[in-house]
């Protein structure tokens, strides 16, 4: 972990260390800001087992690539910082930080703290994640499960519009309704839903296995939650910042949100949850950052 003087005034302190927030530090440093990245260690991008569509890559994990990000960021002059930040608050004119092991002031703030996915819970589900047995963005991974039997757990138009999406890249495409009164067909050529709704999952080297209320057991290859998510905004809205239906930081086109001095960039802000739009947030030279 990096040393910081708790008397240091930072021209940007950055929460988070994913994509964005790492994006963001490699410019600022580069604009000669002093910049502090805290990050608690559990960006999403680190789940990625291989992404195959950064541009770039043949193929590089998540934390290969945010291995590689921190590096460029710390080439100049980027710190960057573990801990978890549970406070931010004003301090005169400038930010306050707390975290579980320091605090922080800092002229400027950029939010990065992104989201995490909502999943079935069952033992595993970590290691199906790293196989790729659970997976959460078609646009980001469709194409790796090309012909392969695929699963989509949820409800909602969410749901039917992913499923019709995957249909792109396989002809079998099953939905499982989480709840019973969204046991329907979907009345899309290729995908089926069930009539009864999951009530229990299972990792097994085959795929996942997914039994039904009524006793019935599948085997998928691929499995792909659609319960939405949980974004990571409560700093900054407790400081005052809006935030739309969904949770994510509302921001103007320099990324600041309805704080002065406070942005906010990558999966906080955008529900496209897409790497390289989260990069992209941070690299406009005309931006508002310090």
């Amino acid at each position: 972990m990096a040393h910081t003087d708790a008397q240091d005034l930072w021209d940007c302190l950055i929460v988070g260390g994913g994509p964005a927030g790492l994006t963001a530090a490699i410019y600022l440093a580069r604009y000669r800001r002093r910049v502090l990245v805290i990050d608690a260690g559990n960006s999403r991008a680190a789940q990625i087992p291989e992404t195959h569509n950064h541009p770039g890559y043949k193929g590089i994990s998540g934390r290969a690539l945010l291995a590689r990000l921190a590096s460029q960021a710390r080439q100049f002059g980027a710190v960057i910082s573990q801990d978890d930040v549970t406070l931010l608050q004003r301090k005169q004119d400038a930010f306050e930080a707390l975290g579980s092991v320091g605090q922080y002031l800092a002229r400027r703030v950029l939010m990065a703290t992104g989201l995490t996915d909502r999943a079935p819970q069952f033992p595993g589900l970590a290691e199906a994640v790293a196989d790729a047995q659970i997976r959460y963005c078609p646009i980001c991974d469709g194409y790796e499960v090309m012909d392969q039997n695929i699963a989509v757990l949820g409800d909602g138009e969410t749901v039917l519009q992913k499923a019709r999406f995957l249909r792109t890249y396989s002809r079998r495409v099953t939905i499982l309704p989480s709840r019973l009164s969204a046991a329907e067909p979907a009345h899309e050529p290729g995908v089926t839903v069930t009539s009864d709704t999951p009530q229990r999952f299972e990792r097994t080297a085959d795929g996942i296995v997914v039994e039904l209320t009524n006793g019935q057991r599948l085997t998928f290859e691929a499995l792909y939650p659609a319960l939405g998510c949980q974004v990571h905004s409560d700093l900054a809205t407790r400081l005052g910042a809006t935030a739309g239906d969904q949770g994510c930081l509302i921001v103007d086109s320099h990324q600041q949100t309805s704080v002065r001095g406070l942005y906010a960039a990558g999966d906080v802000v955008s529900d496209l949850h897409q790497i390289v739009v989260a990069e992209g947030h941070c690299c406009d030279c005309r931006n508002g950052y310090p």
